[in-house]
């Protein structure tokens, strides 16, 4: 029991006092002192009685606080020691709390790290591929130049710019716009592109390379007018002196001839070296073939450059074979200017640089 309650405990029951009269001036007499000391002696035995009653009646209340107080002492030592129990089990279990929550977050960390790791290898897995893309469509696209550059076509180039925008298209990657911009702009310049028919040009030099057996020499003797006109018949035949004066007088015309020509090369040239005139001239427009079939277009040009000044300096420019050769020479030197592919240059650079990873 608390002490609340041992304060709220209430007092023992005061003993009565009785209240004696005060005494008589008149002298008792002793039956009257008998009474007296009886009623004295009976007062006070029952006085004690009443304390002896409540002396009682506070030891039992005295025993049964004590035995509260034991009582709630041993619920309180038992409460303690659950208490300390708890307090244990608590403390246990926090300690138990604190280390899975301590594995709890290193196994959040190490989830979060895995994750970082997934997300970069994904990231890199998407780089990767694009790169592979870029780079796959790059070499794509200079192979179908160089095809392109051999075939003289744009055909080549135009399908591999076209399948690399549909691949392009297909990955859906937004920094890979640029690229099929630059692939659509190069589409377009590659459409409006004039390309020059490299096989007419091929014939055309096999042609020019037949002709030249049969053009004049600038110091080529043409046959007189006589020789070659049939003798008129006679009636009679003609005496010998007639025919002596008449193969003295076509002699002689073939002796003399009178011509211009502009380049003393020509005049000098020996009949012997007609030959290697000629077939040097063909060595011209067999290297220009082959420097067209090989792209290598300057050497072309060269080539047949070289061609048409010797055809101007060594051979008869009235003659009609010279006048027909040199106009197809013409031709062949304007197409020649011509022969450039359209190049996909912008494309290109736009793929180095997203290669690049910029």
């Amino acid at each position: 029991m608390s002490p609340e309650s041992i304060s709220e405990t209430p007092a023992p029951s005061q003993v009565p006092v009785l209240e004696v009269p005060p005494p008589v001036d008149a002298a008792p007499s002793p039956r009257a002192g008998v009474l007296m000391s009886r009623g004295v002696i009976y007062l006070f035995l029952a006085v004690s009685a009443l304390a002896l009653a409540a002396s009682v009646m506070l030891w039992q209340k005295l025993s049964n606080i004590q035995e509260q107080l034991a009582r709630q002492s041993a619920d309180n030592g038992n409460t303690a020691v659950e208490a300390r129990t708890l307090a244990k089990q608590a403390q246990e279990l926090a300690r138990e709390t604190a280390a899975r929550q301590a594995l709890n977050d290193t196994r959040l960390s190490e989830v979060a790290l895995q994750r970082s790791q997934i997300e970069e290898l994904m990231q890199s897995l998407s780089r990767s591929r694009d790169e592979n893309l870029v780079v796959d469509i790059e070499s794509g696209l200079r192979l179908a130049q160089q095809q392109a550059q051999l075939t003289g076509s744009v055909e080549p180039l135009l399908a591999e710019l076209r399948s690399a925008d549909k691949r392009l298209d297909r990955a859906a990657q937004p920094r890979l716009s640029r690229v099929r911009a630059a692939i659509a702009r190069d589409i377009d310049r590659v459409r409006a592109a004039s390309v020059t028919d490299v096989p007419g040009l091929l014939v055309k030099l096999d042609e020019l390379a037949r002709q030249v057996d049969e053009l004049p020499l600038a110091n080529a003797v043409a046959p007189a007018g006589g020789a070659s006109a049939p003798r008129k018949a006679a009636s009679a035949p003609l005496q010998w002196w007639e025919r002596m004066v008449a193969d003295v007088r076509d002699e002689a015309r073939g002796l003399v001839r009178v011509s211009r020509i502009d380049q003393p090369e020509a005049v000098l040239l020996a009949p012997d070296q007609a030959f290697f005139l000629r077939e040097n001239l063909k060595l011209k427009l067999l290297n220009a073939r082959l420097g067209l079939l090989s792209r290598q277009t300057e050497s072309a040009r060269g080539d047949v450059a070289a061609a048409a000044a010797a055809l101007r300096k060594y051979f008869d420019p009235a003659a009609r074979k010279t006048q027909v050769a040199t106009a197809l020479v013409q031709q062949v030197q304007a197409q020649l200017r011509a022969v450039e592919l359209p190049r996909i240059d912008e494309t290109l650079a736009v793929l180095t640089t997203a290669a690049a990873g910029r």
